[in-house]
């Protein structure tokens, strides 16, 4: 009898099957007409402060965007303040640091190279029209 009581007090949170089958538990016939007066008294206190929290909510968004105008703040702002900060963050890496060194050292190289050539065709060019 013990062990039935002890599971009648568990505190561990409903889930899954669980939950759904006490959401769709038909507990009406088993409350007094007291009970389900009190409930639905509670049932439109809760939807009143729902619908009160959104609108403090709304308000408050609304507060937030008309300070955020006032500050000359607005969308493209703060996506170039944010791209801003994300590229700079970016280049203080030490991954984007070796990467930049070693493609800059391959860039000078390939310019050498480039110039090499370049000289290398001239010079023949050259040759050729002294033939």
């Amino acid at each position: 009898m013990e062990a039935q009581a002890q599971g009648l007090l568990e505190t561990e949170p409903l889930r899954g099957r669980e939950e759904d089958a006490v959401a769709s538990a038909d507990f009406s016939s088993i409350l007094s007409e007291e009970e389900k007066e009190e409930l639905k008294a509670e049932l439109v206190q809760l939807e009143d402060e729902i619908t009160t929290l959104r609108q403090v909510l709304s308000a408050k968004e609304r507060h937030l965007i008309e300070i955020k105008q006032k500050l000359g703040m607005n969308l493209m702002n703060e996506l170039k303040q944010n791209f801003s900060k994300s590229w700079h963050d970016m280049q203080t890496t030490t991954a984007y640091k070796k990467t930049h060194e070693t493609l800059s050292h391959a860039g000078q190289k390939a310019t050498a190279a480039f110039s090499n050539v370049g000289t290398a065709i001239s010079k023949k060019f050259g040759d050729m029209r002294r033939k």
